[in-house]
């Protein structure tokens, strides 16, 4: 009797490679818009009740968050902003302003430190002096420095708060939205420690620049950042007032 041999069929190894293929592709779809959803999940569910128990002057409308077509308009505009804006320069972020204060000697400080010892910030550098949000903080020119009367305006990048590296400046505010009213900003100019109280915390737009008005009856603090974390959508405003002038 004749020997019958089985060829098992290449095509069910094709379905098979298909298969895996399509399941792959699946996971990587997933995973792009989990990419960019989740700053806005993270929001809704982690740092919107934060804000609401700090009673922010001004927050982001929960139906900003969950109606479909907002988040829509919202990625898109995020996307052609990040194509044409370069961020890393603290000039860009509120492309509308123009300096309030002329006459300020920035190279006798041209950086100083601060201090936030609610999000573990210790010592971090503020640039008076350029712009690059990666190398340090940015002390805003056209506003004050601390220690004088006025308003500093400090700039400096958040991401998601897990990616938080108090040594990396392009995550050192990734946790700004911890801060509440009474907590402490300590600011060393030229070896003089100044003590802040923060006392005012909003959200606004990228085109409202209120946060670099100068108030000559104080020294102020003002510390921006974007949020909520990891997206560039809105600006975290912080502003602290000096204890004793």
């Amino acid at each position: 009797m004749g020997k019958y041999y089985y060829k098992k069929s290449a095509r069910i190894n094709i379905r098979k490679y298909f298969r895996i293929l399509s399941i792959l592709l699946l996971l990587l779809g997933s995973s792009i818009v989990f990419y960019v959803l989740f700053p806005f999940i993270s929001w809704q569910i982690y740092f919107q009740p934060v804000f609401a128990s700090q009673h922010v002057v001004y927050s982001i409308p929960k139906k900003d968050i969950v109606e479909t077509s907002v988040i829509s308009s919202i990625l898109s505009q995020t996307k052609n902003t990040i194509e044409r804006t370069d961020f890393s320069n603290a000039y860009n972020w509120f492309p509308e302003f123009k300096p309030g204060l002329s006459g300020i000697d920035y190279s006798s400080t041209p950086t100083y430190t601060i201090s936030i010892p609610k999000i573990n910030i210790v010592d971090a550098v503020v640039s008076t002096m350029d712009n690059d949000l990666t190398k340090h903080l940015v002390n805003f020119q056209g506003t004050s420095i601390p220690g004088k009367k006025g308003n500093a305006v400090i700039f400096g990048h958040s991401t998601l708060p897990q990616l938080f590296n108090p040594q990396d400046y392009k995550t050192i505010f990734a946790n700004a939205y911890k801060l509440k009213n009474g907590d402490g900003i300590y600011a060393t100019v030229n070896n003089v420690k100044y003590t802040y109280n923060i006392f005012k915390i909003t959200v606004v737009d990228p085109s409202d620049s209120s946060a670099m008005e100068q108030d000559l009856d104080n020294s102020y603090i003002t510390l921006v950042t974007c949020t909520p974390p990891g997206t560039i959508w809105k600006r975290l405003v912080v502003k602290a007032r000096l204890e004793k002038i």
